[in-house]
């Protein structure tokens, strides 16, 4: 086979793979929503404040934290400290 041929073949193929693989993901995200103020500590979905992983929040109600939730919840979610908010809180 030509080079240049298995070349193009490949290149089609990886980006057929991603294109695939980021589909479903795209479509995850759209029935969500970042909520913040609403997770446990070490149940949040973001890198925020003083920590930078998913997952790394030491307090619990975090409002620099969000956890995605199914969209248009956010503001129904009640905790100890008030209702979920769609924007980060001053900590």
């Amino acid at each position: 086979m030509d080079r240049r041929l298995v070349t193009v073949t490949l290149a089609a193929s990886l980006v057929s793979a991603l294109a695939a693989a980021v589909a479903p993901v795209a479509a995850q995200a759209a029935d969500k929503e970042k909520c913040y103020g609403v997770a446990l500590k070490g149940q949040n979905d973001c890198a925020a404040g003083s920590h930078d992983c998913a997952g790394h929040s030491t307090i619990s109600y975090d409002k620099q934290s969000f956890k995605l939730v199914p969209a248009g919840t956010c503001k129904t979610i009640k905790t100890p400290h008030g209702h979920g908010m769609l924007m980060p809180g001053k900590a």
